[in-house]
Parts: structure tokens; C-alpha cells; sequence
């Protein structure tokens, strides 16, 4: 659907959302309902009240629209997809999971600590050293966030306290 492609893409241009990062868009029809669904994301974390402003934000610029939709806007979760290049940068020093569509170092799937893109190749630093991951061979790549091992430090620091 243009109309909301438009109005998503928007978004980053106005003043209060300028630190607005769209990380998908997407619009797809389900019966006679086209589902509209935004992925949003900031420096500083996503919370409802931004998702419930741009959600509004959007449904004003669709008001004139007559064809039934349904609007979805949330934040990319714990294990945010890493899919530009931009990324691997900002994310640089952050546990990351990253699945290749071949085999690297025999596996397919990987887990370390970005150390950021050189080049085109993703570089992870891994307990083993450090692997080289061609970009075109990247099939997914997602924060690799450990709940348990977050919790645990959350509770060592409560004790401390």
C-alpha cells in the first residue's frame, strides 16, 4: 500500500521523530484487510507510548483512505534483526547470533561479539578468535541477547547494594 509507505517513510522527517529508525515496513492483504505492520527503533529503545504516537501519526495521514486496515507498530525486540550494513557498525561491541548460507569455519550458525564491518565482511569475535563473515553470505544476523545471564548480573548487583 503507497499511502502508508509514504506516511512511514515520512515519519523521520518530522521534528519529534526524527530519531526514528525504521527498520521494516511492510503491507500485505489478508482478505479484504491490508495488514500494515512497522518495525521502529531509536538509540535510546522503543517503548509504548512512542509506538501508540506513531501509530496515530499514521492513522491521520490514512484517514482519507476508504479500504479497511489494520495497523501494527512495534519495536524490534531483545534479538533486533541486523539488516543494513549501518548496523553491524552501530552495534559494534554487542553480542550478535549470525546464520550464513554456507558453512564458515564449519558451522552455519555463529556466536560472538561484533567487532563491526570491514569492508563487506562482518567481523565476529568469538571465544575461538576472530571470523570473517562475507556480508552476501550473512542469511540472518539478530542480537544475542542471553535473558539468564542478564538476570543473574541484575541479582549479583542487588546483593551488592
Amino acid at each position: 500500500m503507497e499511502a502508508f509507505e509514504l506516511a512511514a517513510n515520512a515519519l523521520p522527517f518530522e521534528r519529534e521523530f526524527r530519531s526514528v529508525e525504521i527498520v521494516t515496513a511492510n503491507a500485505r492483504r489478508a482478505g479484504r484487510t491490508t495488514m500494515l505492520s512497522l518495525v521502529i527503533d531509536t538509540p535510546g529503545g522503543v517503548d509504548i507510548a512512542l509506538c501508540e504516537r506513531i501509530a496515530s501519526r499514521i492513522n491521520a495521514a490514512l484517514e482519507e483512505r476508504t479500504e479497511p486496515y489494520m495497523l501494527e507498530v512495534e519495536s524490534p525486540g531483545l534479538d533486533r534483526p541486523l539488516l543494513k550494513p549501518a548496523d553491524y557498525e552501530r552495534f559494534a561491541g554487542k553480542a550478535v547470533r549470525v546464520q550464513t548460507t554456507l558453512a564458515v569455519n564449519g558451522q552455519k550458525t555463529h556466536r560472538g561479539v561484533l567487532a563491526g564491518l570491514r569492508g563487506n565482511v562482518v567481523a565476529l569475535t568469538t571465544p575461538h578468535g576472530e571470523i570473517p563473515i562475507p556480508l552476501e553470505m550473512v542469511r540472518s544476523a539478530n542480537l544475542d541477547v542471553d535473558i539468564r545471564a542478564d538476570l543473574a548480573r541484575e541479582k549479583r548487583e542487588r546483593r551488592r547494594t
